[in-house]
């Protein structure tokens, strides 16, 4: 019994002090993620049976035998009602190591995660894809949670959630919603998406678009007058535009071009930074699908989309480096933080120079964007 009280004693920290990870592996103290760094506890170093007891005592028998047969297994699980956790138990040297992700019980509402209020317009739309992408990490499940949320709170939707595995629970607010966990419930995301479709749904929530059917599935599924939300492992608006095509064969790479130029809607392309006053702040890429950028997907001119996004200020489109340069001068994040996740780096760091002198050169300066010299 004393392995379940160290899980139990582990989980608890966790949820106290924030920490949005729990590494568990032979060979060093548990170590948690806080405020995405990496923190080793003042514990005793983990052997062999340590990380299997504390791997049975929370993990399902499917998910046991899985690991043993394939030497991986995903799951979630709920940690009473103070949080619910994310899993991966896997094999590294002949070990059982794995990794817990946190996750919220509650609900932060779009605003406060900083969204654009043009996001919310969009999950309102009657149908089409709105994708948020970013690399491992970024707070892309918080995100869709949120604007789920947001969805369920206002309309009388039906909602479907297909996840690998659950994260977020909705409950039935305004929307009725259905959440089909990969494995439990349903084999596979594209089988999953082609079934709700028979299912009344208003809203399909993708967890992830890991392969060529499930992309082709979800691009369907927003053409036939559903709204479908989708996340992606990739960095810009831009560069998801063309992962989604590349996934494609090329003779079939026209023809998914025109899918995709009257399917899609929305991209939010986020990373998360270190906070000077703590905790994490989001920068985010804003895309919103115009009749002229429809226009480029569809002409395969997909390099002109950022400049379309730097134009497109009227509309709520935001460039990453624009997000980032307006959390340095808002004295959220460092200046190094932001140039690290920064697309054009040397540029971002120019901007930031010239914008220090001019404040300089106008001794108070009111620190108005429109007047930095580029």
């Amino acid at each position: 019994m004393a392995q379940q009280i160290l899980i139990d004693k582990l989980l608890m920290a966790c949820v106290k002090q924030g920490a949005s990870d729990i590494h568990i592996t032979v060979g060093q103290p548990p170590v948690f993620r806080l405020h995405g760094r990496l923190r080793r506890l003042e514990t005793k170093v983990l052997e062999s049976e340590d990380t299997v007891s504390l791997m049975k005592s929370i993990s399902p028998e499917r998910c046991q035998r899985e690991l043993q047969e394939s030497g991986t297994s995903d799951f979630g699980f709920a940690f009473g009602d103070k949080a619910r956790f994310r899993v991966s138990i896997f094999k590294q040297r002949g070990d059982v190591a794995m990794v817990l992700r946190l996750i919220p019980t509650t609900y932060l509402a779009p605003e406060q995660l900083g969204l654009a209020e043009v996001v919310t317009k969009m999950v309102m739309r009657p149908r089409g894809l709105f994708l948020v992408t970013g690399p491992t990490g970024s707070g892309k499940s918080t995100t869709l949670a949120s604007l789920v949320n947001f969805i369920n709170e206002n309309v009388d939707h039906h909602i479907i959630t297909i996840e690998d595995p659950i994260e977020f629970y909705h409950y039935h607010k305004k929307s009725t919603v259905n959440q089909r966990e990969i494995g439990v419930d349903v084999p596979s995301f594209s089988e999953a998406i082609r079934r709700s479709l028979r299912q009344d749904p208003d809203v399909i929530l993708v967890g992830e678009m890991r392969d060529l059917e499930t992309i082709e599935a979800a691009i369907t599924a927003a053409e036939t007058g559903h709204v479908v939300f989708a996340t992606l492992h990739t960095n810009s608006a831009q560069g998801t535009v063309n992962r989604i095509i590349d996934a494609f064969p090329g003779n079939l790479q026209d023809q998914i071009r025109t899918q995709l130029s009257t399917a899609l809607i929305c991209i939010v392309a986020q990373q998360l930074l270190p906070r000077i006053s703590g905790g994490r702040v989001a920068a985010y890429e804003t895309l919103v699908v115009t009749p002229g950028v429809s226009n480029l997907i569809r002409e395969n001119k997909t390099f002109r989309i950022n400049s379309a996004i730097q134009t497109g200020g009227k509309f709520g489109m935001k460039l990453m480096d624009d997000s980032l340069f307006d959390l340095w001068r808002d004295n959220k994040v460092l200046v190094e933080d932001a140039l690290a996740r920064a697309h054009r780096p040397d540029d971002l760091a120019q901007r930031i120079v010239n914008y220090k002198r001019g404040l300089l050169e106008e001794g108070s300066g009111n620190g108005d964007e429109g007047e930095v010299p580029q």
